[in-house]
């Protein structure tokens, strides 16, 4: 029986819209009691949020296109200032489609002439008689517009005396939208994060034609269990997988194993997915480079243009700023002492000491120092003397700015800022070299 069921729409098209949005129907269906039947006025206002990859954006194009719901989908980074937004709705609405391609240019510079041109749009194309879609991509946008325009659009169905419903689409919650002047609240729809279950089912469903979905699926589910403690984002799990799974059926493609041979394809495939875990999300390679790196069998430091952060040019004195802040955030402040004085004295190892070494410091993360203990390791390390001048904490500032240091907490405490380090030990071994 299927899940989504509404009598405005057709029972076919119901079906081909719930098998093109697997693990959200429940938000779909949400929002087809919301629409009600095309005649009727929906809420003026719809405020949908949730963090990225996590299927807005697809599933209200998806939504509006298979039920040929009349819209105007508009992204807001592309339209960036409330004149060519209003004009590309404008132009949307008049040509009858979603497509960017302009017929006339149309003159719109405040919103009262939006409104205007907007109830003569909507009585061109005849659409008074059911309700109309504005979906605002990447909403957060609109703060950095006049005042005026968020609460406008939250408020256009009153304004234009038309059967129109404004559909926000954001990562940030509602709270952090709201003007100080106030406005009329919208509807607001959370989608959660996909599980690993519902992960596993959308990637599977991409299995390719030569292959069995079983065989697949199990690919999909060892390429999970890597990834899924650091990467949440479907797109580039979608990536990831496309990109790998060629390296999966070598031993299948060789004859050396069958598709039910998971011990054998795992241990063929196992470096090549560490390997891929240094570029998640930094795209620092092209797929042509990272398949060649693949067949080569080469390390992902040997391939130029990977990694390329590991080289990266620091002036003089920030080079050994970042490794007296690598120092600080990883060792105990008590081997301080040990470590940078030339005559510390003899230092006993209680059993204190060796029962809390047994866990690596950096399987724990970074943890936060005082900048004048960064500056006291600084001058240890550095052969000559260094002046405590503005020079050095505008390069510390730099730092923070290039998120290679982060700054905990707020600096006005008055035992000072407090930083941790955020590269990782290759990063500094390349600086340190």
């Amino acid at each position: 029986m299927p899940n989504l069921d509404h009598p405005a729409y057709p029972a076919a098209a119901l079906l081909q819209l719930e098998s093109l949005v697997p693990c959200r129907e429940s938000q779909v269906s949400m929002l087809l009691s919301i629409f009600g039947e095309r005649q009727h006025f929906s809420f003026p206002s719809i405020f949908i949020y949730g963090h990225t990859s996590s299927g807005k954006t697809y599933v209200m194009q998806t939504l509006l296109n298979t039920l040929q719901l009349p819209h105007v989908f508009v992204n807001c980074v592309e339209y960036f200032t409330s004149r060519l937004l209003l004009e590309e709705i404008l132009i949307q609405l008049q040509s009858g489609s979603s497509a960017t391609e302009q017929t006339s240019h149309v003159h719109c510079d405040t919103f009262n002439d939006f409104v205007r041109l907007f109830k003569q749009a909507v009585v061109s194309r005849e659409l008074q008689d059911q309700t109309l879609y504005i979906v605002l991509d990447r909403a957060e946008q609109l703060r950095e517009m006049e005042a005026n325009i968020l609460p406008a659009f939250l408020r256009l169905q009153e304004l234009t005396d038309s059967n129109v419903t404004v559909v926000l689409l954001s990562e940030i919650v509602w709270e952090l939208f709201r003007p100080n002047i106030g406005c009329f609240d919208p509807l607001t729809l959370y989608f959660p994060d996909y599980s690993i279950g519902h992960l596993q089912k959308i990637l599977s469903r991409n299995h390719p034609p030569e292959y069995t979905a079983d065989f697949y699926a199990a690919y999909i589910n060892i390429l999970l269990g890597v990834f899924y403690m650091v990467c949440r984002d479907l797109k580039e799990l979608r990536h990831l997988a496309a990109l790998n799974f060629s390296k999966y059926c070598e031993p299948v493609v060789r004859g050396e194993a069958n598709e039910r041979d998971t011990r054998k394809l795992w241990k063929n495939i196992e470096p090549h997915l560490k390997k891929a875990m240094q570029t998640v999300y930094l795209r620092e390679i092209s797929s042509s480079q990272w398949e060649r790196l693949q067949q080569d069998d080469g390390e992902p430091g040997q391939l130029k243009g990977l990694s390329a952060h590991t080289h990266m040019e620091l002036p003089y004195y920030s080079k050994f700023l970042l490794i007296a802040a690598y120092l600080a955030s990883y060792n105990p402040v008590r081997t301080d002492k040990r470590f940078f004085l030339k005559h510390h004295g003899k230092i006993r190892k209680t059993n204190f000491m060796k029962k809390h070494e047994k866990t690596s410091n950096h399987l724990l993360g970074p943890k936060p120092f005082p900048l004048d203990r960064l500056l006291a390791i600084l001058y240890s390390i550095v052969d000559n003397r260094v002046a405590p001048t503005a020079n050095i904490f505008s390069q510390i500032t730099s730092l923070v700015t290039l998120q290679l240091l982060s700054m905990v907490g707020q600096n006005d405490h008055l035992e000072g800022p407090r930083y941790k380090c955020t590269v990782s030990l290759d990063f500094i071994r390349a600086i340190a070299r």
